[in-house]
């Protein structure tokens, strides 16, 4: 029984059959006649493409050729033509052959396609072999250019191109022989700098970086001949910060330190396409390693899945639809039908030679094969894969355009299925969707046991090296103003620019984390503050799987550090300049609970005591500072703390210090001068410190005080020295430990404007010195003020009973109250003098600010404590009620007072924490602006602007009215 004949083909009917026929009669016109067989074609071609209609009156006599000679015939002339543009005289002429040959090939290609001679193997290996002609030609055009410049000893071009040194590799579709009709062609450049004849200024990168951007220019640069390809080298290793054209020494680098699972993927096509293809062929051997792992953990398997996974987690390209759907990277697209292959591949290729194929579907086939895919799927998958091709091309042909994406216009759309040789635009949407869906289920069961790696808002995709167009739509959706910066940054961690993410494992990791991570920038109140901060932060992290490990493990500190790096900046900057406070925020209490001074005093104990010499020490105070002022902060910004808490907290932590450091710098100084016998050392606390009222900002106001029974005595170490030496000394020492730059940076900066006969005075008074000073009235009323919050913190009892008795009777002896008054209102006018209010955000200056109110508590404190000494207290509200309670402040005075105090200590210190020097609030971030609004407890922070001008206010009116002389 004789087989049937094969049914005839016949071509999709035209669009648009008026625009065939007035082609065919311009042609004619011109005198070219085609058969009467090739009539049907022409008239499909021409009234489907409006592109190939122009090409065709544009290329009247190759049409000609083409239409008798066959594409098979006129595509090898093409292709010799291109491989011979370098033998055309100058660059201009090299042009105009390749726009010509692609014009040409242009056309034949397409006749071929859709008159069913060629299948889509035949298309897609026409249209590369054709790039491969166009890209070797140009290259020997450019190679032969620099020879005429004396820069190799080699004349002929192609033999030149074969040992130059110079590798040109064809990525993607063009690599594995699978351009489509309207394809960009993706490549790199590398040179072999030990074979690379030429140099630029003595470089071999320079010379190699010209012929690059030559070859771009030659192919890419439109003219009124139109282009060859649009060239596309962003695949090279790490695009965003390396030249056009690398050394293959430092590609191989790459590869091997910091190239990502994409990175392999895309490398699954690499075929050397011109240059040295012996140098070409060694540089892909190198780097097989890299491609094809053997061993894989869980996590490097997870990772290359996120690679497609983190597509289509979410997002516009969610749905199976007809209009507008983009074939290739829409649900059950191309892309999908590429990555079922790829991530296999990469999975399995490493113990798996036989999977390792660059060809779509020679890779699918390979896996039936091997018993990988199941001969159901690798059928259904290499049918829909022939299928959305034939459909991407004949799109592309419309209008020559590098599109995937159907019209969404009805009519439009009636084009594209009348191109497709459907009889309209619903039988093509039907058969379209039975092949997508076909994809999207055998690629759901590859994945289907894969947790979605997309946020809750859509796509969040950084492989690659561009942005994809539903990743940024997602980032600016979470809140994102500039989410092209977002996503140029994470594709930069990706990269391995930053040190954190410079191993597999971190970008893997990275990877998983990302959603979570973005979810909660976005929460923040200022979302792009936020992650710049964090980027910031991860910038400076040594390495990155510890950090992101534990944030995968906790969310809690995820979205803590989220809140931080978005209304603290300053808080911020501390992590990231040290990020070993984050191992504080493990603590379960961390967020509740303040560390009581015992506590602080045998931590830092421990840690002195542990320290293997005195500048390790010294280190150890600074960590443990910086440590515990984090945890406070972070607490202050959490709400779980209050101002007065805060400035407690604070203040312990320096007294801590100052206690502990203090015994450090005794041994010290001890070694060598011994001790003073029956000496005794004190610390006296001022200013903030004094009144438990610090800040994360605050300077130490402090004053030494020492006593040596005898006079005259010294030290009875090997080096003695008189007391008042010995003690300056100490003193000295004690302040270099506090203020000293180390390599964990410093910790406070000491101020001694306040000991007695102010910086003209020694660093340590004696005792009697002290005492005289003050009993004889000696002091001036500032110092007296500045008295009102001495605190005694380190001293033995009986030199603590002395000092605190003088300090008691300095501010309890008889005051002039119109003296007092006229002085204290003269210093309140040389500091506004000296330190002119900037705004009312100027808490400490302005008026009504918190000097003000500070003056009025210590001068009421002075004008009554002989009378009423219970109204002395070193810490601000508390002596302003206790002067209330006394009777010597007014109920509604003390109320006004106190208030304007509470509020404004409570937004100093998040100002302290979060950023530095005076608030401006047309730049402080939106996260900044919430913190201080919750700190005031006000609605918004226009209300907290209001409250404030109004307790200034009436703070001010006080201290006008209390001051009046």
């Amino acid at each position: 029984m004789s087989e049937s004949p094969a049914p005839l083909f016949i071509p999709p009917r035209p669009f648009d059959l008026a625009r065939a026929n007035r082609t065919l009669a311009t042609l004619a016109d011109a005198g070219f006649a085609p058969p009467l067989s090739s009539r049907d074609l022409l008239i499909s071609l021409f009234g489907n493409s409006p592109f190939l209609a122009r090409l065709a009156l544009r290329e009247r006599d190759f049409l000609n050729h083409l239409v008798v000679a066959g594409p098979k015939v006129a595509m090898q002339d093409i292709e010799a033509m291109a491989a011979r543009a370098h033998l055309c005289e100058g660059e201009k002429a090299v042009m105009a052959a390749l726009r010509r040959a692609k014009r040409q090939a242009a056309l034949a290609i397409a006749m071929a396609d859709v008159a069913g001679d060629w299948q889509l193997e035949d298309v897609t290996g026409g249209l590369t072999r054709f790039a491969d002609a166009c890209v070797g030609g140009a290259l020997r055009f450019l190679l032969g250019q620099h020879t005429s410049a004396g820069e190799a000893d080699e004349r002929d071009p192609v033999l030149l191109e074969s040992r130059t040194g110079l590798i040109v590799l064809a990525m993607g579709k063009y690599g594995a022989f699978e351009l489509n009709y309207s394809s960009d062609i993706d490549l790199v450049v590398l040179y072999d700098a030990e074979r690379f004849p030429f140099r630029k200024k003595g470089d071999a990168r320079g010379a190699a970086v010209d012929i690059a951007k030559g070859l771009i220019r030659l192919l890419n640069e439109s003219t009124p001949d139109g282009y060859v390809f649009r060239v596309d080298l962003r695949l090279r290793p790490d695009a965003g910060a390396t030249q056009v054209a690398i050394s293959a020494e430092a590609a191989e680098l790459y590869y091997e330190s910091m190239g990502q699972n994409w990175e392999r993927a895309a490398m699954i096509k690499a075929r050397v396409c011109a240059g040295d293809i012996e140098a070409g062929r060694t540089f892909l051997k190198n780097i097989e390693p890299f491609i094809w792992r053997r061993n894989l953990d869980y996590a490097a398997i997870e990772d290359i899945h996120s690679i497609k996974r983190q597509i289509h987690a979410h997002g516009r390209h969610g749905a199976i639809a007809v209009a507008g759907h983009n074939i290739k990277l829409g649900r059950g697209g191309i892309r999908e039908i590429e990555f079922f292959a790829q991530t296999q591949q990469l999975i399995l290729g490493g113990r798996n030679p036989e999977l390792r194929c660059p060809r779509t579907i020679g890779a699918i086939e390979a896996l039936r094969a091997s018993g990988f895919v199941s001969n159901t799927a690798a059928a259904e998958l290499t049918a829909a894969y022939r299928f959305l091709r034939t459909i991407e091309h004949r799109l592309q042909m419309i209008e020559d355009e590098q599109t995937h994406t159907l019209p969404r216009a009805p009519e439009a759309l009636e084009h594209v299925a009348c191109f497709a040789g459907y009889r309209g635009a619903g039988e093509f949407g039907t058969a379209l969707v039975a092949e997508l869906e076909t994809v999207q289920a055998q690629y759901a069961r590859l994945f289907e046991r894969e947790v979605p790696l997309g946020g809750a808002s859509g796509n969040l995709v950084f492989t690659g090296v561009e942005d994809d167009p539903g990743t940024i739509e997602t980032l600016q959706k979470m809140g994102f103003r500039d989410p092209g910066h977002v996503a140029a940054s994470i594709r930069g961690w990706h990269h391995g620019r930053i040190r954190a993410t410079r191993s597999d494992r971190a970008r893997e990791l990275l990877t998983r984390l990302m959603p979570a991570l973005l979810d909660a920038l976005a929460e923040s109140a200022d979302p792009d503050a936020a992650f710049a901060q964090f980027d910031r932060f991860v910038s400076r992290l040594p390495a990155g799987v510890q950090l992101f490990s534990l944030l995968l493990a906790n969310p809690e500190l995820l979205k803590l550090i989220a809140i931080i790096s978005g209304s603290a900046p300053k808080l911020a900057d501390t992590m990231a300049r040290a990020p070993q406070v984050l191992d504080a925020l493990l603590d379960p209490g961390f967020l509740t609970e303040r560390a009581s001074r015992e506590q602080l005093d045998r931590t830092l104990a421990a840690q002195l005591s542990a320290a293997r010499d005195y500048e390790s020490a010294l280190d150890a105070a600074r960590r443990f500072t910086r440590e515990q002022m984090f945890r406070v902060g972070v607490q202050v910004v959490q709400g779980a703390v209050n101002a007065e808490a805060a400035g407690a907290a604070f203040a312990a932590i320096a007294e801590c210090v100052i206690a502990e450091l203090l015994k450090t710098v005794e041994r010290e100084l001890a070694a060598s001068a011994g001790q003073i016998e029956e000496g005794a050392f004190a610390v006296i606390a001022m200013g903030r410190l004094g009144g438990r009222e610090m800040t994360a900002g605050s300077d130490l106001d402090l004053i030494f005080v020492y006593d040596a029974p005898t006079f005259g005595e010294s030290s009875n170490g090997a080096r003695p020295l008189a007391a008042a030496v010995y003690f300056a000394r100490l003193a000295q020492r004690l302040i270099a430990a506090l203020t000293a730059q180390t390599a964990e940076g410093g910790l406070y900066d000491v101020d001694m404007r306040l000991r007695p006969t102010g910086n003209q005075g020694p660093v340590a008074v004696s005792l009697e010195s002290f005492s005289r000073y003050y009993r004889t009235r000696d002091a001036w009323t500032w110092e007296r003020l500045a008295l009102t919050r001495a605190r005694v913190l380190v001293a033995p009892e009986a030199l603590r009973g002395a000092i605190e008795s003088t300090i008691r009777s300095g501010l309890t002896s008889n005051s002039d109250g119109t003296k007092l008054a006229r002085d204290v209102v003269e210093m309140r006018e040389k500091l506004a003098a000296q330190h002119p209010a900037k705004s009312m955000w100027d808490l400490k200056f302005a008026p009504g600010g918190l000097v003000d109110i500070e003056f009025v508590a210590q001068f009421l404190q002075l004008k009554n404590a002989l009378a009423l000494p219970d109204v002395l207290d070193p810490n601000t509200p508390d002596g302003l009620k206790k002067l209330k309670e006394a009777g010597a402040l007014s109920t509604p005075d003390a109320e006004a007072l106190i208030g304007a105090c509470e509020l404004q200590h409570a937004v100093t210190q998040v100002l302290r924490i979060a950023v530095e020097g005076v608030l401006d609030p047309t730049s402080a971030t939106a996260g900044l602006k919430a913190l201080l609004r919750r700190a005031a407890d006000s609605e918004s922070f226009g209300a907290l602007e209001q409250k404030l001008a109004r307790v200034q206010c009436a703070a001010r009116a006080v201290f006008e009215k209390v001051l009046t002389v």
